[in-house]
């Protein structure tokens, strides 16, 4: 490992505080660092395993398709872009689909669509995306724009114009914005994942949703974590009974490999036309045939095993010694502690059990088929972890 740790501290750019552990191999929820040491994952790469790793479905996919066409390019078709596509489309009702790399582009692509609708609606003046403070939506300079947390913009000013923020759950807030300022769209996450897994109230989702269909404003709805079943929904703006005009998400989507897709409504399927946007490795084979692999489990009896590991995991660790709340939907669970979160993370590596942080809080974004005993014995060292006191 102290080999592999040098050349990453020599040769990578130094943007990540990487915890000690050289990870080698894997199977489903079970990782295995270079010692031999095995991990139960809560953490899925950020949301992204959503099966595991080295899911043998998902896996089979990808070599196949590598092994067939790799990559060509959208001067072309192919058909794992075209499936991927059909099936996103048939599952929530939208009409196109424009894929791309990563959740940020999927949230640049949005906020063109948006722009172009209504500057073509109501006139070149209609740009600004009205977001929502403690909100994140990528790193680009425009979706660090969009993203509502100052600390973010700090060292790369001048950012892209035209964004505005309101508090989450101000309903009058955000009617005062849209009265105020030449909205092109209103951008929310359901539950806010980097803001420290927040979910939004159904009121303010709800007259988010009203306000945008009276004002004739696009509501996009950032999934880049909240979707592909994270939430005990295929997307969470199901679980608040709302239909928006875009819809963006990436991570879990692609099981593993990079892919990042907005979901156009019938409203502004039609907005882009050629020339107005590209990528050349979007919709690519392997990652849409590795994808179709991933939506094509999104089933009822999927969603709602994530939902009744969700309740079992809020009923073991709410009111739990050491533990002061517990926030999320689904399988994105929050935990605000009272020793810090790095802190708990950190030994919990040290039992076998790797956990992520949001801002203040310990996350949990486990596989979403993780066996209930695995489960069970991370939750147990989780527990254990936040009931030691500072001087233990």
């Amino acid at each position: 490992m102290d080999s592999i740790t040098s050349l990453d501290k020599q040769y990578v750019a130094g943007t990540y505080g990487r915890f000690p552990v050289e990870l080698v191999s894997g199977k489903g929820s079970i990782l295995k660092d270079a010692a031999g040491k095995e991990y139960i994952d809560m953490g899925s790469g950020i949301g992204v395993t959503s099966f595991g790793i080295a899911d043998d479905q998902w896996a089979t996919a990808v070599a196949n398709q590598a092994l067939t066409l790799q990559h060509t390019s959208n001067l072309y078709y192919t058909q794992p872009c075209a499936e991927l596509a059909q099936m996103l489309c048939q599952k929530t009702g939208m009409k196109k689909v424009f894929f791309s790399n990563s959740g940020a582009e999927a949230n640049e692509c949005a906020i063109k669509v948006a722009r172009k609708y209504s500057a073509q609606k109501k006139g070149s003046q209609y740009y600004t995306i009205i977001t929502l403070k403690n909100s994140f939506h990528g790193r680009t300079l425009t979706t660090l724009a969009a993203t509502g947390q100052d600390h973010f913009h700090e060292l790369f000013q001048p950012l892209t114009p035209g964004f505005a923020y309101a508090a989450a759950n101000d309903v009058d807030g955000l009617k005062k914005l849209v009265a105020e300022v030449s909205a092109a769209g209103i951008m929310i996450e359901c539950v806010q994942g980097e803001g420290g897994v927040q979910p939004l109230s159904q009121e303010f989702v709800s007259a988010a949703a009203k306000l945008a269909q009276e004002n004739d404003i696009p509501l996009i709805i950032d999934e880049v974590q909240t979707g592909n079943g994270r939430t005990g929904a295929l997307y969470c703006y199901m679980h608040f009974g709302i239909t928006p005009d875009i819809v963006s998400t990436a991570k879990g989507l692609g099981g593993g490999l990079p892919i990042g897709a907005t979901l156009m409504s019938e409203k502004v399927q039609d907005v882009l036309s050629a020339g107005d946007h590209g990528s050349t490795y979007g919709g690519n084979p392997v990652s849409c045939a590795g994808a179709c692999t991933v939506i094509r489990r999104m089933d009822e009896d999927c969603l709602s095993s994530v939902r009744e590991k969700s309740a079992y995991i809020f009923s073991a660790l709410s009111g739990a010694p050491g533990i002061k709340n517990v926030t999320g939907m689904g399988l994105m669970i929050g935990i605000e502690t009272e020793r810090p979160a790095k802190t708990i993370v950190s030994e919990c590596i040290e039992k076998g059990v790797l956990c992520l942080t949001a801002k203040t809080k310990v996350r949990l974004l486990p596989a979403l088929n993780i066996p209930m005993e695995q489960l069970e014995k991370a939750v147990s060292v989780i527990k254990e972890v936040c009931a030691k006191k500072e001087d233990d």
